[in-house]
């Protein structure tokens, strides 16, 4: 779904689901200005537990950098930049979600 939602946008998805021996990163996509982001996803059915993105630590994000460096190393061609997002989905009872998007996630 946010794959879908980044592609409306202009964005182009580069991976999904990229794992090596550090973990795994959700997203992989190239913004229109051709920047890298790495997108940390948290979907969530309701807010019994916080808001989806609440769910994004510090140490999430600390992996999520060096997950983005591995990814970088290995792809062989450069960006005129790279950050981490997140996109927080929540979904309602009538089967729509709403979509948040944290742009550049700071611990």
């Amino acid at each position: 779904m946010v794959a879908a939602y980044l592609q409306r946008r202009g964005w182009r998805v580069l991976a999904r689901n990229w794992r090596c021996r550090l973990g795994e990163i959700d997203l992989v996509a190239r913004d229109p200005d051709g920047v890298a982001v790495v997108c940390e996803v948290k979907a969530r059915t309701g807010l019994g537990f916080g808001d989806p993105l609440e769910a994004i630590t510090y140490a999430k994000l600390r992996r999520l950098r060096g997950l983005a460096a591995a990814w970088l190393a290995e792809q062989g061609r450069g960006f005129p930049g790279v950050r981490v997002d997140a996109f927080g989905v929540l979904w309602h009872a009538d089967g729509t979600a709403t979509i948040h998007h944290a742009r550049a996630v700071e611990p």
